[in-house]
């Protein structure tokens, strides 16, 4: 079973062509099967193949009914079931809670997945085969596996584990817990045995739990207390924070009325080889041939290549501590190398490599030299200040130098974004080097905001930072035929933030000649610190209160942002009166907006006389 199809069957017939009567494990997933790394359905099917299992694909199956559910029949193992690459609810919905019309993972951009995917794809599935394993994982699952604020209902909900009747949550990047889990399963054991695979969360009922606790382990604030008191929502999220370090985490627990979820240690990280093994299967970087249209996802990350994983930016507004890791884990250079060249072999490469990175492009081969032995700090996060991190970026600037001499490849880009404090720390030129070959019109770098405070509370780097970036990217323009210009992603109504805040933002962008069209509006995704800040008004660290924008004060943040479009016009006004900053309604160069209408002019006039 190790000889891999060119695709993963998504029938009985394809099996059959595969010589298999009955598949030993039948993934389902809210996306269209994209035979892409950067899909998990695709990553996790291929893994498991080339451990010998054979694997079957359900892609976005119709829930109304029990056709699709049943086409491929009964596994040997058990299903894996996943709502794709985003959680459904941010996939279904915009930041404005407005139902979206299209979705790019999906066959013509159709939408084709229900809300809260991995609940009602496992509620068929136990329904229609009750005594298979039903393994679900995927972002959805992972970040939703302890209590969290939902935004879209704007409640606390339980644990995925509490509402889906599955077996076990795998959560991370779970090759590793799926491999386990077949082999296990293969050899007879029962799946209620299997309480003791890291990066795994599993359901107990209350009774055992009172009589046969697991030692060790880190009990949190239960879903009643959190669900109904803001402060114990956020002590539980720092301990669940706390413990999720694969080295030195440990199990945690958090009761519910019907069961207790527990949560085991998270996975060891992927040795280099292992990641080698894994990127190096041989995806054909297609979309099922039984698609009549595209699935949008597919054309910008084709022929993009993950060189690593993990992040130890730990930004407030992201939840990939919970799911990657802060641990880097880079795959090797030759690896990479041969990855780019099957990519050369293809009749759609046209010579661009759209990215080489990960989560942060420039994290690529840096380390802790106490990562392994104590993982990443419990009280401090990674930053170029400390001693410990390697923040030389020479790995990756051989790597892109190798990958630009393969024949066939024209042009190789980075389109993931840098994080810019580390790359004033390389000591290799590596800047300067992307400048010169990897950045077509635009570097994408994400300061967020540049107020002090805000930046501080989002564990960004400063305004001071950021500056001294733009002065070296800006002179390294100098000499160049085509000028190249700094794209900085902005954030709005993130906790902390007030309207003065976004007023000093807006001045910045103005006053720096800036472009801002990379914008977005914070919106409260599971399992996040930012978003546990939202719910609560806490930050959960230190419990200390902090401002937090909603309704009108966050549509007026996002204008701010973009002053410069007339339809935001209103929005500004409102807000720079609320903020006592009518100095910038006028006609000159310090102003922000016109004072055309009569009611602004009269305002402004009074305003101007008090001031006087």
């Amino acid at each position: 079973m190790t000889c891999q199809p060119v695709f993963l069957p998504m029938s009985l017939k394809e099996g059959e062509k595969q010589g298999i009567r009955q598949f030993d494990i039948i993934l389902i997933t809210g996306d269209a099967y994209v035979d892409h790394p950067s899909f998990g359905t695709a990553l996790l099917g291929r893994v498991l193949w080339s451990a010998g299992y054979s694997v079957g694909v359900i892609a976005q199956p119709d829930w109304k009914t029990d056709t699709d559910f049943t086409a491929l029949g009964k596994p040997r193992l058990f299903f894996g079931i996943s709502s794709g690459n985003v959680d459904s609810m941010v996939n279904n919905f915009t930041p404005n809670l407005k139902r979206r019309s299209d979705d790019v993972y999906s066959p013509g951009g159709i939408p084709r997945r229900p809300d809260r995917a991995t609940i009602v794809y496992t509620n068929k599935i136990h329904g229609l085969f009750p005594d298979s394993p039903i393994i679900i994982g995927g972002i959805e699952a992972s970040l939703r596996r302890f209590a969290h604020y939902d935004y879209w209902q704007d409640r606390v909900r339980q644990a995925l584990l509490a509402d889906a009747p599955a077996d076990l949550l795998v959560f991370g990047m779970g090759e590793r817990q799926v491999t386990g889990i077949a082999r296990r399963l293969a050899a007879g054991e029962p799946v209620t045995s299997l309480r003791d695979i890291r990066g795994t969360a599993y359901a107990m009922e209350i009774a055992e739990w009172r009589n046969k606790r697991p030692e060790g382990i880190i009990e949190l604030p239960g879903f009643t207390e959190v669900s109904q008191d803001k402060t114990s929502y956020a002590r539980a999220f720092a301990l669940h924070y706390y413990e999720q370090d694969p080295v030195r985490g440990k199990p945690v627990a958090q009761p519910h009325p019907k069961t207790v979820v527990i949560q085991n240690a998270p996975a060891l990280p992927l040795t280099m080889e292992e990641l080698d093994r894994i990127y190096e299967l041989p995806f054909c970087r297609r979309s099922h041939p039984s698609y009549k249209q595209p699935v949008p996802a597919l054309e910008p990350v084709q022929f993009s290549v993950t060189s690593h994983r993990g992040c130890f930016g730990a930004c407030s507004f992201c939840a990939l501590t919970h799911h990657q890791g802060r641990i880097v884990q880079s795959r090797s250079i030759p690896s990479i190398i041969r990855e780019v060249t099957r990519m050369t072999n293809m009749p759609e490469f046209k010579g661009i490599v759209q990215d080489i990175g990960g989560p942060t492009a420039n994290m690529y081969g840096l380390s802790c030299e106490q990562w392994e032995t104590h993982g990443a700090c419990r009280n401090k996060h990674c930053n170029p200040s400390c001693k410990s991190l390697k923040t030389s970026h020479r790995e990756q600037c051989v790597l892109l130098e190798k990958i630009r001499e393969i024949p066939g490849v024209k042009r190789v880009f980075i389109g993931s974004g840098i994080r810019y404090d580390l790359a004033l720390a390389d000591d290799s030129g590596y800047l300067s080097m992307i400048c010169d070959h990897h950045v077509s019109g635009h570097l994408k770098v994400a300061p967020e905001h540049i107020a002090k405070k805000v930046t501080g509370i989002m564990n960004k780097p400063g305004r001071a930072v950021f500056d001294r970036f733009h002065e070296q990217f800006e002179a390294l323009q100098k000499g160049k035929k085509s000028r190249q210009y700094l794209v900085p992603y902005f954030m709005s109504g993130h906790p902390g933030c007030t309207i003065s805040d976004m007023i000093e933002l807006a001045l910045y962008i103005r006053d720096n000649r800036l472009y801002t069209e990379q914008v977005q509006d914070f919106t409260p995704t599971p399992m996040s610190v930012s978003t546990c800040m939202y719910y609560t008004g806490l930050n959960p660290f230190t419990l200390e209160p902090l401002h937090v924008p909603k309704g009108q004060e966050k549509k007026i943040q996002r204008a701010l942002m973009q002053y410069r479009d007339p339809r935001n016009k209103g929005l500004i006004t409102e807000g720079l009166r609320a903020a006592g900053r009518m100095d910038l309604i006028g006609t000159g160069t310090e102003c922000l907006i016109a004072a055309e209408d009569r009611a602004n002019r009269q305002f402004l006039t009074k305003y101007q006389g008090t001031k006087k």
